[in-house]
C-alpha cells in the first residue's frame, strides 16, 4: 500500500498487536478464478517464523481455498478505526483555508503463501482455539466440546484450514502526523466530539507526540 514515511509503522509487536486485536481480515489472491477476497476470522502465531503464522479455515464449497492450495500469494487486510477528517476541525483553516478533507485510519498488510489442511483432528484444534478466542470474556463461553461430536464432524468436512507464514508485513498509522500540532489537537477534539464510536476509537490512538 502506498505509505509516506510519516505514517509508516514498522515495529513488529505493535503491528501483530493490532493484528490480534482486529476482527474479520480480507484474504485476496489471484488464480484460476481470477481475484478473490474472502472475509475471515484469523489467529495470529506470533513466535512462528520470522514475522509470525496465519490460520483460518474457509468453507469446502467457497473456491478461493484451492489458489492457495496451488500456490497463489495471498495479500491479507487487517483494518482497525477510520475516520473522516473535516477540514474545519484545523486551526490552520481560520488562519490560511488552505486545508482539505482526508481519512484518517490505520491498516495492517501481510503477504505469504499458504500452506492448505484438511486433517480432521488439525481443523478440530483450529476452530476449537478460535472459539475460545471469541468467546473470551463472556459470562457463559461457548466451547466447541458442548456440541454433540457427530455434529462437528460433519462441520469439519465442510471447512478446508490453511496456515499462512507472513513473508511481509507493512502497517500504515495515518493519524494526521503530518499536520502540525495544532491541527492534530483540533483533529483529536474533533474525533472525541462526534457520536460515531469508531471516531472515539481513533482519536484515542492519536497521542499528543504524533
Amino acid at each position: 500500500m502506498y505509505c509516506p514515511a510519516a505514517f509508516r509503522q514498522d515495529d513488529l509487536a505493535t503491528l501483530h498487536a493490532q493484528i490480534q486485536a482486529s476482527g474479520l481480515a480480507i484474504v485476496t489472491s489471484t488464480g484460476e478464478q481470477g481475484l478473490q477476497a474472502s472475509h475471515l476470522p484469523l489467529l495470529l502465531e506470533p513466535g512462528e517464523g520470522e514475522f509470525g503464522t496465519l490460520y483460518g479455515h474457509f468453507a469446502r464449497a467457497n473456491p478461493h481455498w484451492r489458489d492457495l492450495a496451488r500456490g497463489a500469494e495471498a495479500l491479507v487486510v487487517f483494518s482497525s478505526a477510520d475516520a473522516y477528517v473535516h477540514p474545519g476541525w484545523y486551526p490552520a483553516k481560520a488562519e490560511h483555508g488552505k486545508v482539505v478533507p482526508t481519512w484518517n485510519y490505520i491498516a495492517v498488510h501481510v503477504w505469504g503463501q499458504a500452506e492448505v489442511f484438511d486433517e480432521p483432528e488439525r481443523l478440530l484444534q483450529l476452530v476449537s482455539r478460535l472459539s475460545d478466542r471469541h468467546e473470551q470474556g463472556r459470562p457463559q463461553p461457548w466451547a466447541v466440546s458442548d456440541a454433540p461430536r457427530d455434529y462437528i464432524d460433519a462441520m469439519l468436512r465442510a471447512i478446508v484450514g490453511f496456515a499462512l507464514p507472513i513473508r511481509r508485513i507493512e502497517g500504515k498509522w495515518k493519524l494526521s502526523q503530518n499536520r502540525s500540532e495544532a491541527d492534530q489537537a483540533g483533529v483529536r477534539a474533533g474525533l472525541t466530539t462526534s457520536t460515531a464510536p469508531r471516531d472515539h476509537e481513533l482519536a484515542a490512538q492519536m497521542n499528543p507526540t504524533d
